[in-house]
């Protein structure tokens, strides 16, 4: 009987069943997950995306499963070899290594040992050895074994005949799933992972020497540990070996498989469950160790890029004022980018601040008149090769001219801005403008709203990740689009100034849908209301009920339209108004004489408290960006190269990544300095995400600069 799927899910999470039906219900009806979590409270009991995912991956994976048992349970069949029992125990399996393990001895196999000694007829002589051992008979081997000499099927001498039925047993014992079950479990729990450096590579001669003479039990490594070993073997560094106690394992097999105390017998099944175990078990397990660390590994970095890249797609947004980007250089000069609120491009220019005084005189005059000619509120510098010399230059340069007015500089990162100049999508946007110029478009736009401009980059470019080039692509790619979707649909988007692309993570549109509605505003010109979408081509009910609730209207009348109320609710606020005897305007002007309505009064069927109290935030918060303000890091002036960084300095910083072992902080001198996990706070820390996040303003100490290796160490516990 299949599993029930509904049911195993609620037990595994502790969820009531209803709940968890009403989720997979919602799912099948085609719901979002963004739309269940915010629109459909009621029915989920208000969980969260996080939960809504782990529900929907772990019905993917059941789902799997059972199809898996399907495939399997046939194939036994066919071989008219199914039991009731045998049934019942793949019915009854949960997880895939489980099915796998008990399918072993009847999947279709290559050409082995054991089927050689099959087709030489001595499978009847390995039953006789298994009956006699299971019911503790007598049993000649020589002499039995004498009955099985067959130089026509190949079997010349006893010796022969001996050798093949112990093939025929050792296969049996590889492939029991309770052994192959329990021996897993010991190696993990009693092995280590041990590395074999190759003779070629000396001692201080590699990147990996972290992990020279590396040893750790198999169930403590880090998941980056076992990430940067597979690299450095994958590159040809070294070997992972796991090393153990042999003799618990053969044991446990002997005392699993021996049951007779006939010394001859014992002996012989001793070396058959020794030959089992050093031919056809330790490879193979070794293997699904191996496999299981790479993805338990691949797991957790995959969840700190996604908790990195969250982080980075809702940092404060500058907001619409005019911005200058600066793609810093040395030999090639600056180029500068000027974008209007809109993130709309104006102009460029070259500046050639560090080629001599002529070339820093005529930048000053540049900047000058672009200054004069726009009204720039910041000034945005790429943090790559001469960022730091060309803050400095703008920082003297206003510091020391009569502007009045003075634009704030800020310091940006650059990851991904190269992916985004060389990218079709820059290209069709501007076509006519060197890559060097697009990327200065892109700084200047990711400081205006980082969320707009980061969707337009592959995720796995933004350089916040940890081995994200050793983990599975497929599994990272699905983990960063649905981290970038819960993003895009928790801050919502301007229907009338959004970019494809963000468009294009809005819950039930897509890419096709998003070109379809660039397509009607080009052609139509800016949406006025909501239900104008319905308008667009292939927008249908579904799609608006999936998505309206995150896409605004900022130029509608109806002042619910710029809200994150859903449409299917706009009733409920009109009997809010009646009641208080005011107008929706009204209330979005003073959201404060919503304080006395009784929220219960207003309770259906269909909608509920939760949704209530959704109704209200909104209502109170006028659409307003729910990201925090921006507040950009002021470097240390006198720090501009690794020579300035001096131990016991404390320097404010900001956070550029967070990994399983620390946070990387850019202290203004294009090396980031590490905060190991232990210096990150005064208490233990498990997580350093509970402590920091990346693009965090924060302040740290000097530990040690080793100039040598470009590291820096750092402390935030002082």
């Amino acid at each position: 009987m299949p599993i029930d799927i509904p049911s195993l899910i609620a037990s595994e999470i502790n969820r009531p069943l209803y709940q968890i039906s009403n989720v997979l219900e919602l799912l099948n009806e085609g719901g979002t997950i963004p739309f269940i979590a915010r629109y459909r409270k009621e029915r989920t009991g208000e969980m969260n995306e996080v939960l809504l995912r782990e529900i929907l991956e772990r019905f993917e994976y059941i789902t799997e499963l059972e199809d898996r048992k399907i495939t399997i349970l046939q194939s036994i069949e066919s071989q008219g070899k199914l039991t009731e029992q045998l049934k019942k125990s793949i019915e009854n399996c949960v997880k895939k290594q489980e099915l796998e393990d008990i399918y072993l001895p009847y999947k279709p196999k290559r050409k082995t040992k054991a089927t050689t000694a099959k087709e030489q007829g001595l499978e009847p002589f390995a039953d006789e050895i298994s009956l006699a051992n299971a019911f503790e008979k007598p049993l000649e081997l020589q002499e039995r074994a004498k009955h099985y000499v067959n130089e026509t099927l190949g079997v010349a001498t006893t010796k022969e005949a001996l050798e093949g039925a112990g093939y025929i047993l050792a296969e049996r014992i590889s492939e029991d799933s309770v052994i192959r079950t329990t021996l897993r479990t010991m190696l993990v729990t009693y092995g280590k992972f041990a590395t074999t450096f190759k003779n070629e590579f000396p001692v201080g001669s590699t990147k990996y020497e972290a992990y020279r003479d590396f040893s750790v039990p198999i169930q403590r490594i880090k998941p980056h540990a076992m990430l940067a070993l597979r690299r450095a073997e994958k590159e040809g560094f070294l070997y992972i070996d796991i090393i153990f106690d042999e003799k618990d394992l053969l044991q446990y097999i002997f005392r699993k498989t021996i049951v007779t105390y006939d010394s001859e017998l014992v002996t012989y099944l001793m070396n058959v469950g020794s030959d089992a175990f050093s031919r056809l078990l330790k490879t193979s397990l070794f293997a699904d160790i191996r496999l299981e660390k790479k993805l338990e590994a691949d797991e957790s970095s995959v969840q700190t890029f996604e908790m990195n890249l969250k982080a980075l797609l809702l940092a404060p947004p500058a907001g619409s004022i005019y911005t200058m980007g600066v793609d810093p250089g040395f030999r090639t000069g600056c180029k500068v980018a000027i974008v209007d609120q809109t993130g709309s491009f104006q102009s460029y220019d070259t500046l050639f601040i560090h080629t001599g005084a002529n070339g820093k005189i005529e930048s000053e005059k540049k900047v000058l008149a672009l200054l004069k000619k726009y009204s720039i509120s910041i000034i945005a510098i790429g943090n790559g090769t001469a960022g730091r010399e060309t803050e400095q230059f703008f920082r003297t340069y206003l510091k020391d001219s009569s502007i009045v007015e003075k634009p704030k500089v800020v310091m940006v990162s650059e990851a991904g801005a190269s992916v985004y100049s060389a990218s079709e999508l820059a290209a069709e946007e501007f076509p006519t403008l060197d890559l060097t110029i697009r990327g200065a478009i892109s700084i200047a736009r990711r400081i205006q709203d980082p969320l707009a401009e980061l969707v337009k980059i592959d995720p796995k470019s933004i350089g916040v990740g940890q081995y994200q080039h050793d983990v599975d692509q497929k599994l990272l790619k699905k983990k960063l689009d649905s981290t970038v979707e819960s993003c895009v649909n928790f801050v919502g988007v301007d229907v009338n100034t959004a970019s494809k692309e963000l468009l294009n993570y809005v819950a039930g549109i897509g890419p096709s849908l998003s070109g379809n509605i660039i397509d009607y505003r080009n052609k139509n010109g800016m949406f006025t209301s909501r239900k104008q979408l319905l308008e667009v081509k292939r927008f249908s009910d579904k799609v608006f009920e999936q998505s309206i609730g995150f896409m605004r209207i900022l130029t509608s009348e109806n002042p619910l339209d710029k809200t994150g109320v859903h449409p299917e609710s706009y009733t409920i606020v009109d009997l809010i108004a009646k009641k208080l005897q005011t107008t929706i305007n009204h209330i979005v002007d003073n959201p404060e004489v919503l304080q006395s309505v009784d929220l219960s009064e207003f309770v259906t069927d269909k909608i509920g408290l939760p949704t209530l109290k959704d109704i209200i935030k909104e209502l109170e918060s006028k659409g307003r960006d729910p990201r925090k303000e921006f507040t950009p890091v002021d470097f240390s002036e006198n720090i501009n190269s690794l020579e300035d960084v001096k131990e016991g300095m404390e320097l404010p910083g900001i956070v550029t990544n967070v990994t399983a072992f620390g946070a990387f902080v850019d202290i203004g001198v294009h090396q980031d300095g590490l905060v190991h996990t232990s210096q990150l706070s005064k208490t233990f820390v498990k997580d350093p995400h509970q402590i920091v996040s990346v693009g965090q303003n924060v302040q740290v100490k000097v530990l040690e600069v080793i100039k040598e290796k470009k590291q820096i160490r750092l402390t935030m516990n002082f």
